[in-house]
């Protein structure tokens, strides 16, 4: 058969990509420099310790009780049910479990859920960097626009320059994108935070997509300023959390947006043809694991000692804590031992010293380069005080 002429030849893989800029992400290099160097790896966010064992046992009774097919595809009522009443417990906002409540695979997958069905060709987000690398790539593949505010740096640890965001505010903002407890930066959003962001969006359309998987890991009495805690912002958010982070489970991926009705029917439709529902063992063994609230009540305590004692394994070294107010990361300022960018001296931590760490330039749309290296601390405490021993070698 003669091909049309109008076609020109091509190759069946000369594809246009649609994220052209993303490569090998910063946490896939320096987890594989970790390996080839035999490093401590600080790098990357994930525990090196084992879950509940309970927890196995609840997912594994699931399973053995024949709970291995397709669950509902906005999650199994229990689940649902407990999540919300455990909103309710903590924040004082009701939401309606069969509504209100989805839940997902993994806290990242509801991040592009919502986004997806938020933003439209044309739209702009605002993004508050350094941002978790997830968030540009959503927008873009949306069709939106990223519209960037940088946090300030100071003595104090990051903050958000709320007279930005305002400034940044067009006809065209769809979504304002925050995270707290941030990560990699550590801070949180306080209730003076909050007012400033209750203020932007008043009386216009915006919506929110509050990022909230370190929602348990808050620390020296702080309180967890969750949007569910504020009907004016809630009744236009999505919140996005992770029972990966909360249990030490993040290769179960599985996660929860709640959000008001009307978001979550546009969130359902666009979540029914990407994941249609998620593992359906795992979803009852969570449900039947929440009934007992302390695990995540006790959260907060069980990192912060392990903050504390890897703040106080560096508090003699040439290293500049920053403020960790929140998440399992550290953040640290390294201008006393290297003029070098960060990812050269990240490099250099891995190959060398033998610890492994993010250069927090990586967070930036646009690199930027501030000194400062992020540290994760959701490690046993044999893996810290080895790393502590190294680093303190500098």
């Amino acid at each position: 058969m003669t091909k049309p002429a109008h076609l020109k030849p091509m190759t069946p893989l000369a594809l246009q990509s649609k994220l052209p800029a993303v490569g090998t992400t910063i946490f896939t290099t320096m987890s594989a420099l970790a390996s080839e160097k035999n490093a401590v790896n600080l790098g990357q966010g994930f525990p090196d310790f084992n879950c509940d064992p309970a927890l196995v046992e609840a997912v594994s009774d699931a399973m053995k009780s024949g709970l291995n097919q397709y669950p509902p595809m906005v999650g199994i009522p229990s689940l649902r049910l407990i999540i919300a009443e455990k909103i309710k417990k903590l924040h004082g906002y009701a939401y309606d479990s069969t509504t209100e409540i989805t839940i997902t695979a993994g806290a990242t997958q509801g991040l592009l859920t919502a986004i997806m069905c938020a933003v439209h060709p044309g739209d702009e987000v605002i993004v508050i960097e350094p941002a978790y690398d997830s968030y540009v790539p959503a927008i873009k593949l949306a069709g939106g626009k990223p519209v960037f505010v940088q946090m300030t740096l100071s003595a104090d640890g990051y903050t958000v320059p709320w007279d930005q965001v305002s400034a940044a505010v067009t006809s065209r903002t769809r979504l304002i994108m925050i995270n707290s407890p941030h990560n990699p930066t550590g801070s949180v959003l306080s209730a003076i935070d909050i007012a400033a962001l209750t203020d932007i969006v008043r009386d216009t359309d915006i919506l929110i997509l509050s990022d909230e998987v370190y929602e348990h890991m808050v620390y020296d009495g702080l309180v967890h300023e969750s949007v569910s805690r504020h009907p004016e912002l809630a009744e236009r958010a999505f919140i996005v959390s992770s029972f990966g982070k909360t249990y030490h489970v993040t290769g179960w991926k599985i996660g929860f947006v709640a959000a008001p009705a009307a978001l979550s029917v546009e969130f359902r439709k666009v979540h029914q043809f990407n994941v249609f529902t998620v593992n359906t063992p795992v979803q009852h063994g969570i449900a039947a694991y929440m009934k007992n609230a302390a695990p995540y009540l006790e959260l907060s305590a069980f990192y912060q000692r392990k903050r504390d004692l890897f703040r106080a394994g560096l508090q003699d070294s040439r290293f500049k804590l920053l403020p960790s107010d929140g998440t399992y990361f550290q953040c640290v300022d390294y201008s006393a031992i290297s003029a070098s960018s960060e990812v050269d001296f990240a490099t250099w931590l891995t190959s060398e010293i033998g610890v492994a760490a993010i250069p927090v330039s990586a967070f930036y749309s646009t690199p930027r380069e501030s000194g400062i290296v992020r540290f994760c601390f959701a490690k046993q405490d044999e893996t810290l005080h080895k790393a502590l021993a190294r680093l303190n070698t500098i």
